[in-house]
């Protein structure tokens, strides 16, 4: 029987995931700089988990969702995005409770799940880097989280991105908007694909996501949200895009952008990235806006929340590109070859007190000729050998070398006790 992995799944081998480390490490240290917490949910929720959040007329919950019937007979669905489950944990575990200090601010690194085509950057399981904040409903805490996914791009190394944003309003604009597209896309039905059609009496914002042929003819002429904006709705995407200048972080006013789920409200946003040794065009790499509804969805109070998400795998294409240094193998600190009788120990011993000390050290377990065993050093890139024989270990001295310039240096065995100062030394 031929062994092999799913279609849409990839295996990280650890050539690359050490880049994966770094990524998600310098995620991670950005969130705790700005007291955001991980949380961890289930990589499956029950199937009303992600439809009452998506909406059914969506692509995810239509065309997309892992989900079936447990040997329980529950219906299950494999996490398709990040936030649906955050919003569950939240209201099943009184999160909103008044001992809980507000916004509650937590940022989650998952693997999510979606039926698609594979391409570059897309998969069927695909990981998910995520902040939500909630119990917040001031514009200062959508800058906040635009202001964080700009500066974690910035900080990653990615370039050429640019920030689109719009505003869907609130409750009362989205029906009326909801009634202009009705009437607009009514005289046309049928000249539109069969997923606008059915969206049109489910979700008509959905159409203007549509990729279709039939669909795109239509859309340049469709009604627009932002002339269906009442008074508040303006004067806070005012107050949002002034912040944002304030800070020097440019934007583009983006009225086609819907965003593919149903349940934002408010301001909503994309940085997109040009590269035209990736993509033809600007493509998506973070993306969020405000949900002030969702928690009331799930039978919790009513309670304001914004996030972002953003595909780490398309995230790495980028960085491949455009921050190769994140790619660099960076080796180990020391590799000990030793020689003779009586010196595996002491090998043994060194390797564990150079770790101790935080060093990433090796040893050649299969205890080969000396020869290989520098052969070795040099393939795991280590920056030093330490050299250890039955001459060595009697004298109490040992020989380390540096690989990049040949520089040695005669060490006491005490000496490896405070490799630290030592390596002040050989810096100097």
């Amino acid at each position: 029987m031929k062994v092999q992995r799913p279609k849409g799944t990839v295996d990280i081998l650890p050539a690359d995931s050490g880049s994966w480390e770094k990524v998600e490490t310098i995620a991670r240290n950005f969130f705790k700089r700005a007291n955001y917490r991980e949380i961890r949910t289930p990589s499956f929720e029950n199937y009303e988990v992600f439809s009452r959040s998506s909406g059914e007329s969506s692509d995810v919950v239509e065309k997309e969702m892992y989900d079936f019937n447990d040997k329980g007979g529950r219906h299950i669905a494999l996490r398709p995005e990040g936030t649906a489950g955050v919003v569950r944990a939240y209201v099943e575990n009184k999160l909103y409770g008044p001992d809980v200090v507000k916004p509650f601010n937590v940022y989650y690194i998952d693997n999510t799940f979606r039926y698609e085509r594979p391409q570059a950057g897309r998969q069927r399981e695909f990981h998910q880097i995520g902040v939500e904040s909630f119990g917040s409903n001031s514009p200062l805490a959508d800058v906040e989280t635009i202001m964080m996914g700009h500066d974690l791009l910035a900080e990653l190394g990615v370039k050429n991105y640019e920030l689109h944003i719009n505003t869907l309003g609130n409750a009362q604009v989205r029906k009326d908007y909801h009634d202009a597209l009705v009437n607009y896309f009514t005289p046309l039905k049928d000249q539109l694909s069969e997923d606008s059609q059915r969206r049109l009496s489910m979700n008509p914002l959905r159409i203007l996501d549509s990729k279709a042929d039939e669909d795109k003819q239509f859309l340049p002429d469709a009604p627009r949200i932002v002339d269906y904006l009442d008074e508040d709705s303006k004067k806070n995407f005012e107050t949002i895009t002034d912040m944002l200048e304030q800070l020097g972080i440019n934007y583009v006013l983006d009225d086609d952008l819907v965003r593919g789920l149903d349940y934002y409200t408010g301001v909503i946003f994309e940085f997109m990235v040009e590269d035209k040794n990736l993509w033809e065009s600007a493509t998506t790499i973070l993306g969020g806006g405000r949900y002030n509804h969702l928690v009331e969805e799930f039978d919790g109070p009513e309670t304001p929340a914004v996030g972002f998400g953003i595909g780490e795998e398309r995230l790495m294409l980028v960085l491949k590109e455009q921050n190769p240094a994140l790619f660099e193998d960076e080796g180990i600190d020391f590799f000990i070859t030793n020689i003779g009788e009586g010196t595996e120990m002491k090998a043994i011993e060194i390797a564990r007190s150079l770790r101790k000390q935080g060093f990433k050290a090796q040893y050649d377990v299969d205890q080969k000729k000396l020869k290989q065993q520098f052969r070795k050093a040099d393939r795991v890139h280590a920056k030093f050998v330490i050299t250890l024989g039955a001459k060595e270990l009697e004298n109490g001295v040992l020989n380390i070398k540096r690989l990049a310039d040949g520089k040695t240096l005669d060490l006491s065995l005490e000496d490896l006790n405070d490799m630290k100062s030592v390596m002040e030394k050989i810096e100097d």
